[in-house]
C-alpha cells in the first residue's frame, strides 16, 4: 500500500477502504509516513469530504491507535459528557456530581483551556491538592468508588488525534466536519465509556457559528458514535453569550458551588447543566426523560450533588476548606467596566470576552502559558440587559496588573449597546438522539 495512491483517491473523489484508512492511521501514529504526506491527505479530505462509513473507520483507527480505557466493569452505568468548548462552560462541575449520584459512573478525562475557551482541568487545579493524574488502576478505582472520577487527558490515548491536529492546527483543515467529528469521538471511544453525552455549542463563542452548522456536526457525531456502538446523543447549546456570569477558573468554580448550593442566581448555567445531567441519567439508568428530568431536579435542590461535589474532589485530594474561605484565591488587581452610554447590550462577541478573560490571565495563548488561577470576569450585565451610561457591566480580575487596561478594551469591544433590545434567542436549540 502508498501513500501516494491514498491521496490521489481521495483527492480525486473516492471513498477510502476502512484498510486504507487503518493504514494511514498506523503510518501517522509510529511515524513512518512524512507531514508532507499526512497534510496532503486532510486537506484533500477537506475539499472533498468522507462518507459516514470513511468517518467511522477514521474514528475507529484512531481511537485504538493507543491506550484504551476499559470501563466494562461499570456496564451500562459508565457515563461522559463532553463540550466543544465555549466560554463561562463550568457545566462537567455541577453535572458529573448529579449524574454520580443518581447512580451513573464517570469516569473522565478532560482538557485545559487553550486561546478563548476555557478547560475543566484548569478550573479543577484552582483547587489546592486537586489531583488530575492517577493511574489508571486509580483512576478506575475512584471512579468505582464514589461515582466520579476526572483527571486530564492521558497522552497514551489516541496518539493518532494528537498529531492530526497539531497538522489541521497550521494548515488551515481545522474546519472540516468529518475531521472534526473523528477527532471529538476517536477521544470519546478511546474512554472507554458507553453513554456520551455530547453539549454541542452554537454562536459567536464556539467553533460552529450557526445552529446549521452545530446540528450538521451534532449529527454526524451522534451518527458516529452509534455506529461504533456507543449510546450517544447530543444537546445544542446557545454560546453567543457566556454562561452563567464567571468566566475564568476559581471563579468559575466557586459559581457552579452556588449552583450546587441551590442558587437559581444563574438561571442558564442550571438549566444547561440540569438539561445534561438528565441525558446522562435517562441513559445510563434506562429511564424515561421526564423521571430523569425529575430526579435531577431533586438531586440539586435536596443537596445531594453538592454533597457527592465534597465526595469527589476530597477523594483526589483536594481541600474542600477553601470553598468556605471568602479570602483564598482573590486577585490582587481588579477593574470595573463602565457603561459608556444608556442602551440595552443587544449583541456580545464571547470569543472576544473569551479572549479578555485569556488577557488576564485565566488563559493561554500557547501551550506552554502559566494559568493565573485568580484572574477572571464578573459579567453583571448580559445580553439584553438595560444599562445606564457609568453603569458597570463586569468586574476584570487579575495578578498581573498590567493586563488590565488591555482587557477593559477587549471586553468593551465585544458587545455593543443599543437603544432598542435584541430579539431573544433559545439557550437549548434541540437535543439530537441516537438512540
Amino acid at each position: 500500500m502508498r501513500m501516494y495512491d491514498i491521496i490521489e483517491k481521495k483527492r480525486d473523489g473516492g471513498e477510502l477502504s476502512e484498510s486504507e484508512i487503518k493504514w494511514f492511521v498506523s503510518g501517522v501514529s509510529d511515524g513512518s509516513l512524512p507531514d508532507y504526506q499526512i497534510t496532503a491527505l486532510l486537506m484533500a479530505i477537506y475539499l472533498k469530504g468522507m462518507s459516514d462509513a470513511e468517518t467511522a473507520a477514521l474514528t475507529g483507527a484512531m481511537a485504538h491507535s493507543g491506550n484504551t480505557l476499559d470501563l466494562s466493569r461499570f456496564k451500562d452505568l459508565s457515563a461522559d459528557k463532553h463540550s466543544t468548548g465555549g466560554v463561562g462552560d463550568k457545566t462537567t462541575l455541577v453535572v458529573a456530581p448529579i449524574a454520580a449520584c443518581l447512580g451513573a459512573k464517570i469516569a473522565k478525562m478532560s482538557g485545559r483551556g487553550l486561546g478563548h475557551t476555557g478547560g475543566t482541568v484548569d478550573k479543577l487545579e484552582a483547587i489546592p491538592g486537586y489531583r488530575t493524574s492517577l493511574s489508571p488502576d486509580e483512576f478506575i478505582n475512584t471512579a468505582e468508588k464514589h461515582g466520579i472520577c476526572v483527571i486530564g487527558a492521558d497522552k497514551s490515548l489516541d496518539p493518532a488525534d494528537k498529531k492530526l491536529y497539531a497538522l489541521r492546527d497550521v494548515t488551515a483543515t481545522v474546519g472540516c466536519i468529518p475531521l472534526i467529528v473523528s477527532s471529538i469521538m476517536s477521544k470519546k471511544l478511546a474512554g472507554g465509556a458507553h453513554n456520551i453525552v455530547l453539549d454541542v455549542k452554537c454562536g459567536s463563542g464556539s467553533f460552529m457559528k450557526t445552529a446549521a452548522d452545530a446540528r450538521l456536526l451534532a449529527e454526524k457525531m451522534v451518527t458516529i458514535g452509534k455506529t461504533c456502538g456507543k449510546n450517544v446523543s447530543a444537546v445544542i447549546t446557545n454560546m453567543d453569550v457566556p454562561l452563567g456570569s464567571a468566566v475564568g477558573n476559581w471563579v468559575e468554580v466557586r459559581e457552579a458551588l452556588q449552583v450546587l448550593r441551590g442558587s437559581r442566581e444563574f438561571p442558564d448555567l442550571r438549566k444547561v447543566c440540569l438539561t445534561l445531567a438528565a441525558e446522562l441519567v435517562s441513559m445510563s439508568r434506562g429511564i424515561d426523560e421526564d423521571s430523569a428530568e425529575k430526579a435531577v431536579e431533586d438531586a440539586l435542590d435536596s443537596g445531594k450533588a453538592y454533597e457527592k461535589f465534597l465526595e469527589w474532589i476530597s477523594a483526589q485530594g483536594g481541600d474542600i476548606s477553601v470553598f468556605d474561605d471568602s479570602s483564598f484565591c482573590r486577585a490582587e488587581y481588579s477593574m470595573e467596566v463602565k457603561s459608556r452610554r444608556d442602551g440595552y447590550i443587544s449583541s456580545c462577541n464571547t470569543e472576544g470576552i473569551g479572549l479578555c478573560a485569556m488577557t488576564l490571565g485565566a488563559g493561554r495563548a500557547a501551550k506552554d502559558d502559566v494559568i493565573d488561577p485568580t484572574a477572571g470576569i464578573l459579567i453583571k450585565k448580559k445580553r439584553g440587559d438595560f444599562v445606564k451610561q457609568g453603569e458597570t457591566e463586569a468586574g476584570l480580575l487579575t495578578s498581573r496588573r498590567e493586563t488590565l487596561e488591555e482587557a477593559c478594551r477587549r471586553y468593551c469591544e465585544s458587545r455593543t449597546v443599543t437603544d432598542a433590545p435584541p430579539e431573544p434567542e433559545p439557550l437549548i436549540y434541540e437535543k439530537i438522539k441516537g438512540r
